[in-house]
């Protein structure tokens, strides 16, 4: 028989942790009172599994290519559909790409459980501090709280479990050309500032990188960057299997979001985005190279 985790002693229970005053951060919270919640972590009784071969002996599905590119008026991110389990596809129209706040967004590749788990305690991490403080966290206090949350899964990513997300984000407080920012992250939680305008992650991330080398226009429109960042999810796709391309039949088409000064955060629409997948097939279909 196995008995749920407890809490530390000396940390107070029930109502009274709700009610007791402590510090900022939401995933403080949970480490102290219920640490067995918190992503990575290996549940009561479990026996943890050991070495690279522990997430293939569970066959879990893996979210694949995400990309994202700054343009004039702040920064696109952009994510195919397909979750694979080995050389099955797991998922055709999972999402990958979301709304974190009114200034930022998150997209993830990896292990699809851990990662949808870790964005929705970092929303919630945001939303809480921004609650607590009655001011919203900087954008490097948003890559920092990513990066810590990145550095508490290690162990689960030790086993296999890997999650790599990346950060979109507006700054308000810097100059309207330099304020859409992306940030990067590796396995073991470090942060590095994307200074290029645009990056990719997944396994299809070296067609997509190649593709925005050429298509990248800092000084663009929206419109402009939400077809590069399409176009580069479609050559992604075309080289590499994990990759989900737009799907026509069932109309699944990549998750985009944009964040911009006036608008903030933005999901952009599925007839807006089928509109630009639909020409950049018609136009793949006399030019397939692009």
């Amino acid at each position: 028989m196995t008995f749920p985790e407890r809490p530390p002693l000396g940390v107070p229970t029930g109502l009274g942790a709700y009610l007791t005053p402590g510090a900022t951060s939401f995933t403080d919270f949970v480490a102290a009172t219920a640490p067995h919640l918190l992503p990575g972590r290996v549940p009561p009784g479990a026996a943890p599994a050991t070495g690279a071969g522990a997430a293939g002996a569970l066959d879990v599905p893996h979210g694949t290519t995400i990309v994202a590119l700054t343009f004039s008026e702040g920064v696109v991110i952009a994510g195919d559909r397909r979750a694979t389990q080995g050389n099955v596809i797991a998922q055709r129209d999972i999402e990958k790409v979301f709304i974190t706040d009114t200034y930022s967004a998150v997209g993830f590749a990896g292990t699809a459980g851990n990662g949808l788990q870790m964005v929705r305690l970092y929303s919630v991490d945001l939303e809480h501090y921004e609650k607590t403080e009655g001011v919203p966290l900087s954008l490097d206090g948003k890559a920092n709280k990513l990066a810590g949350m990145v550095q508490a899964n290690l162990a689960a990513a030790l086993q296999g479990f890997v999650v790599v997300p990346i950060l979109v984000g507006y700054d308000v407080d810097a100059e309207p050309a330099k304020a859409g920012r992306i940030v990067t992250y590796d396995a073991a939680g470090g942060r590095y500032d994307e200074l290029l305008g645009y990056h990719a992650i997944g396994s299809g991330s070296v067609f997509a990188k190649s593709a925005l080398k050429k298509r990248h226009d800092p000084g663009a429109d929206l419109a402009g960057a939400v077809r590069a960042a399409v176009e580069a999810l479609y050559d992604a796709a075309d080289d590499d299997t994990a990759t989900g391309g737009p799907d026509l039949t069932r109309r699944i088409f990549p998750v985009v979001v944009s964040i911009t000064g006036p608008d903030g955060a933005v999901r952009r629409s599925e007839e807006e985005i089928e509109a630009v997948v639909r020409e950049v097939v018609a136009r793949r279909t006399e030019n397939p190279g692009g």
